[in-house]
């Protein structure tokens, strides 16, 4: 089976059946609704939004959604995914629960916080 070169996340989205496709787009609409000025991109093969550097990825597999907010995006909200399996920067939503709109809001409000502020300290750094 050939590998997929993604180039946007509506093309990423269009290779998934129906029902998975209306979820990733669910998704796709909470992260744009919390994060309005991040910028949508494939990187590493994966949706992807960038807001001063990478804000969230996501992708689809077999019977799960993976939600990709970094380290930080998992271990601030640990108590709250409690009821999802979770690795280092993962979160998993199986593809038979509802998608936890509230909580992926809360998380990639945190991460536009959390980048924002690094471009900040960046800035300051660097004497500008």
């Amino acid at each position: 089976m050939r590998k997929i070169d993604y180039s946007t996340i509506d093309q990423y989205i269009r290779t998934f059946p129906e029902p998975v496709q209306a979820r990733l787009e669910k998704l796709r609409r909470a992260i744009k609704t919390a994060a309005p000025g991040a910028e949508e991109a494939i990187s590493y093969q994966m949706p992807t939004f960038k807001l001063k550097g990478n804000l969230v990825h996501f992708a689809a597999f077999k019977n799960h959604i993976g939600f990709f907010p970094g380290v930080s995006g998992v271990q601030v909200f640990k108590k709250g995914s409690s009821a999802f399996e979770t690795s280092k920067g993962t979160v998993r939503f199986p593809l038979d629960k509802p998608l936890p709109l509230s909580l992926i809001t809360r998380i990639v409000k945190y991460r536009v916080k959390e980048n924002t502020g690094r471009a900040v300290k960046k800035t300051k750094k660097a004497g500008g």
